[in-house]
């Protein structure tokens, strides 16, 4: 009976690759080049936003054991702890970074794809046509219900991992030491330029709670997501280093700072041009994986704030494979919006704002969480959780969300305060609507 129960959830790996995938795009591949800037002292900024990311993750970790078989993550626990205008504004929010990222997603495997297939690069037709494709059919693998989801997820995964791994194993053989020195290469003090670095490789980390949304789809919640979501931010967080240090070492830091493609330099220097090919596959499988794994959580966010009347119905509605489906033609059709715009003359600048404010409205979550772990817990009053571990865990991982939403900028932190308070008549709108209803 137990297993006719779980036929068809996401078990550990399943619910591991889903963290894993949708924390490492395409844009890790990239992060070398950006931290060049700051030499080695960038590592400790690795270190730093880790850290906050691991505290975050714990706190995600111990709010998944009280709600067991409760999809939604960062809304559930918001709206438990704060209530519903509160679990409306995180799931509003997150729900556009949603359909926003999925546009930036498809446009960076594009991207990636162009060093393997140049006319991409010549074509916007062309670019449009395998970006829509890839959205569209990776609705239609997930419409299939979420084990079907869960496979491509281990299999991305898998692929997308291989060329890092080889270069962290493989890079270790050409490190040049001298590459580190001077520690710090800017003009910057090391508090500043760690502060700096810290803010930058946050937004790797984005994507840590995505085992916790589809939580009703998992098997044994109570045991899965806390491991899966642990397990996956500790290997994303060593590969994440791991490789920033080897590349680092691996090549020149004025050539790396300039580097369009600087994992791929580093394998260039290990196999020559056969490796360069490897890790574009990398990074265009990367943005394809973590493509597959949003499109699964843009159905299932909105569905549970939907079963609980504070979206549209429609959000709720599910396929015969109970996949809600119409969530993810919404989220994918928006998507597809926002990707044309990318490719749309006189409308780039509008795309890269769009950017700005998904960051933003991304982190949102992390914040309201942490404040609501605090107010559960002491509501619930449990003895293996101690006053000051609370306390000492939420403000740990209040500080870090409130921190990472400065280091988005005003522009994104004002911005993004206005597209939450747009979902406020929207929030008004739904509840009258349901109280209008039968």
């Amino acid at each position: 009976m137990n297993q006719s129960k779980n036929k068809g959830k996401l078990g550990l790996w399943m619910s591991t690759s889903l963290v894993i995938g949708n924390m490492i795009g395409a844009g890790v591949f990239l992060m070398p080049a950006a931290l060049a800037a700051y030499g080695g002292i960038s590592i400790v900024g690795w270190l730093a936003s880790s850290a906050g990311t691991l505290v975050l993750a714990l706190v995600f970790s111990k709010l998944s054991k009280l709600f067991l078989n409760k999809s939604g993550g960062p809304y559930t626990y918001t709206r438990a702890g704060l209530g519903d205008f509160a679990g409306f504004l995180v799931a509003w929010g997150y729900w556009i970074s949603i359909w926003v990222g999925l546009a930036i997603m498809a446009v960076a495997m594009v991207s990636a794809l162009t060093v393997l297939l140049p006319v991409l690069k010549e074509s916007s037709l062309a670019s449009v046509f395998v970006g829509l494709g890839a959205i569209w059919f990776l609705t239609w693998v997930n419409s299939r219900g979420v084990r079907e989801s869960g496979k491509m997820q281990v299999v991305t995964t898998l692929l997308k991992l291989i060329p890092l791994i080889m270069i962290i194993f493989g890079g270790f053989f050409f490190l040049n030491i001298d590459n580190f020195i001077p520690f710090n290469v800017s003009e910057s003090t090391n508090f500043e330029a760690i502060a700096i670095t810290s803010t930058m490789t946050l937004y790797a980390f984005l994507g840590f709670e995505s085992a916790t949304i589809p939580a009703d789809n998992v098997k044994d919640p109570g045991k899965t997501i806390p491991r899966a979501t642990m397990l996956g931010t500790i290997i994303t967080t060593l590969i994440y280093i791991l490789g920033t240090v080897v590349v680092m070492g691996m090549v020149p830091l004025q050539e790396l700072a300039l580097s369009p493609a600087p994992f791929a330099d580093a394998m260039g220097i290990m196999t020559g041009g056969l490796g360069r090919g490897l890790v574009a596959g990398g990074a265009a499988i990367a943005a394809f994986g973590a493509l597959n794994g949003w499109i699964l959580v843009a159905g299932q966010l909105p569905r549970a704030t939907a079963k609980d009347k504070l979206f549209p119905a429609i959000f709720k509605k599910e396929n015969k494979r109970g996949v809600p489906v119409y969530g993810m033609l919404i989220g994918s059709g928006l998507a597809s919006g926002v990707m044309l715009l990318n490719y749309t003359e006189g409308l780039v600048e509008q795309f890269k704002f769009l950017i700005l404010l998904g960051s933003f409205t991304a982190l949102v979550p992390y914040l309201f969480t942490a404040a609501a772990y605090v107010s559960i817990l002491l509501d619930k009053k449990l003895p293996s959780e101690p006053w000051l571990g609370i306390y000492g865990i939420g403000s740990l991982a209040f500080s870090y969300s409130l921190w990472a939403i400065f280091g988005a900028g005003e522009q994104a932190v004002f911005w993004g305060f206005i597209l939450l308070m747009v979902g406020i008549p929207f929030y008004i709108f739904v509840k009258w609507r349901n109280k209008e209803s039968p």
